[in-house]
């Protein structure tokens, strides 16, 4: 268990410590934060898949915070969120190409027998424990919704 995503980052917020890297040090506290929130909240030990999770909202946030800056003109914050996203993708798993999930759709198709837009909900849950954080779960949703004929 010492080769968990969770070990990994504290790993590396005392190599970042041990280096004097403020800005990386700051962005894996904020991770590591948003961990023991959702543990504290979940009364939960993360596992991987869960820490995943995390750090997929982690970067979302961060993308609207990005386009937010933008608009108002603050590219200061900006580059630093980009900065903290640059991190948090550090952890994240090998992102899956086209092919990949257009492949795991059809198979989770085939494995719920979905025929309908009623069953996209089964596929959707069937697809989530294998792509969740290998792509983004929008863009599988619209891929399945098209299958689906909706």
């Amino acid at each position: 268990m010492a080769d968990d995503l969770k070990s990994r980052i504290q790993d590396d917020v005392k190599d970042a410590m041990r280096a004097r890297d403020r800005e990386r040090l700051s962005a894996l506290r904020l991770i590591t934060a948003a961990i023991k929130q959702k543990e504290v909240d979940d009364r939960v030990q993360l596992d991987d898949g869960a820490v995943t999770g995390v750090l997929e909202k982690m970067i979302k946030q961060r993308r609207d915070s990005i386009e937010q800056y933008q608009k108002a003109g603050r590219d200061e914050l900006a580059a630093r969120e980009a900065y903290e996203i640059e991190v948090i993708q550090c952890y994240m798993p090998a992102a899956l190409d086209d092919a990949e999930v257009e492949t795991l759709v059809d198979a989770a198709l085939k494995q719920t027998g979905a025929s309908s837009m009623k069953d996209m909900g089964k596929v959707m849950g069937a697809l989530k424990a294998k792509i969740q954080g290998r792509a983004d779960m929008g863009a599988v949703g619209v891929k399945v919704k098209a299958r689906l004929g909706g």
